[in-house]
């Protein structure tokens, strides 16, 4: 991972325009697919888009690759065009509770393509839907029983037998629902993640974890319950869960209280009880009032290879193997430098932001977001790490990104920014990593960005 071309900005485009953003435009979960050629954002507005990549170019796009090689090659290395556009999830009210249920995806996860269609689950605060997506080239033509404008035909005057033809038609994508899980959660649901036996999924909530399968909607089992008989004795809550990639009986849950549990299935159908328990201790010489706030798990990943678990909170990444619980094998700071201003981020809530972490495809480095648009990466062979920003500004076509630095206190370079001028409503929470190349998504607010690695 090199500081000067770690990654690459590739145009200057995005979702929408920036000046007239709404809520309901903001990015909310952003996610390759297995193979990196789809890539999918949801929005507060309850939307999803649905990127793919192309080969050549074809047309103007919002998000393109912009040519590698020297300028005297016109050819493109491929783009990401929008390849459909659907509303997943509609404004609700739970008349029960006179609670309103907001629209915006929290989690979008794709199954592994197994045949010309793909298919992803997405999910607001209650309902997880599974999604098809399709292509339709073809029409069929010639019928027996109807006229070519669908109207039934009278049988009397059939007087022969027409073998019905598919003929070409301009393409078209379409979104089908094909599954709608609902009223399992009491509770905002977190996270979803799909098992690798690709017949099941967990959907989390603050206190519970459900296991569903995917062709039935109407049933779940409640695998993971933490909450008291008495609510007043609640201590934390559930903040991530997510399945071993190749164990189908093997998950892992981070809580509020900065711990991870791993669970089997194969021990009890409830898994009240842990297999393992990550928790790193804490040390008494830095305890402050914010100490649980900032302790608190907002993601946790399992490396590709299964053999480590990755947790993010608030000021630090975290890397844990598996065979290891007393102390994570690595930490990296994400922005040491904003510990002296806690204060001030707790009375602004930013205290309470929900950054993720993601891996790149070889598990060697992983990026996590930070505030002011950075967002960090860190290489686990060389211990290096680098900043970068992602911004209108130094998007320009084939510019390469500096590295950015930030300026605790004394006297500030040229090219530093100091931690007193960063924007704090300018937040890197949701970002995704192609599984096989070095390309990745970085949402800011309602900007999607996209950078891969400077190819020489």
């Amino acid at each position: 991972m090199e500081e000067e071309s770690d990654t690459r900005k590739i145009n200057n485009s995005f979702l929408r325009d920036h000046n007239y953003a709404t809520e309901a435009d903001i990015i909310s979960t952003v996610e390759f697919n297995s193979s990196g050629e789809l890539l999918a954002t949801g929005d507060k507005g309850g939307r999803v888009v649905v990127f793919q990549r192309e080969q050549e170019k074809a047309g103007q796009s919002l998000i393109s690759f912009l040519p590698l090689q020297s300028k005297s090659q016109p050819q493109r290395r491929g783009e990401y065009n929008v390849y459909s556009t659907f509303q997943s999830h509609e404004p609700e009210f739970d008349y029960l509770k006179s609670l309103e249920i907001e629209e915006k995806i929290n989690k979008i996860k794709w199954l592994p393509q197994q045949n010309a269609a793909y298919f992803l689950l997405s999910t607001n605060d209650k309902t997880v839907k599974l999604w098809k997506i399709s292509e339709r080239d073809k029409r069929p033509e010639g019928y027996n029983l109807k006229d070519e404008d669908g109207r039934i035909r009278d049988p009397s005057t059939i007087t022969s037998l027409r073998v019905p033809v598919l003929q070409p038609m301009d393409l078209m994508v379409e979104a089908t629902a094909r599954r709608v899980f609902s009223n399992a959660h009491t509770y905002h649901i977190n996270s979803i993640s799909v098992n690798s036996d690709l017949q099941t999924y967990i959907s989390t909530d603050d206190l519970r974890v459900n296991l569903w399968n995917l062709e039935i909607t109407d049933r779940s089992f409640n695998i993971v319950d933490i909450k008291p008989a008495n609510m007043e004795e609640l201590t934390e809550v559930i903040t991530s869960a997510e399945f071993h990639p190749q164990h189908c009986h093997t998950f892992a849950y981070s809580s509020s209280k900065g711990s991870i549990r791993l669970c089997d299935m194969r021990q009890a159908a409830l898994c009240d009880k842990h297999c393992k328990y990550f928790e790193e201790p804490e040390d008494p010489s830095t305890r402050s009032f914010f100490s649980e706030i900032i302790s608190s798990i907002s993601d946790v990943k399992f490396s590709h290879n299964g053999r480590y678990l990755m947790t993010r909170d608030y000021l630090t990444v975290k890397v844990w193997d598996l065979q290891m619980e007393n102390k994570p094998l690595e930490t990296y700071q994400v922005h040491d430098y904003l510990r002296g201003k806690l204060c001030s981020l707790y009375e602004n809530d930013c205290i309470f932001d929900k950054f993720e972490c993601v891996w790149n495809g070889s598990d060697s480095v992983i990026m996590t977001g930070s505030y002011n648009n950075f967002f960090r990466m860190f290489d686990r062979n060389t211990k290096r790490d680098v900043t970068l920003e992602a911004s209108r500004e130094n998007s320009k076509p084939r510019a390469i990104l500096k590295p950015r630095k930030v300026c605790v206190g004394g006297k500030r370079r040229k090219d530093e920014i100091s931690v007193d001028s960063l924007d704090f409503s300018k937040k890197i929470l949701h970002t995704t990593w192609h599984p096989h190349e070095n390309i990745i998504a970085v949402a800011a607010t309602n900007n999607l960005y996209i950078f891969q690695d400077k190819v020489n």
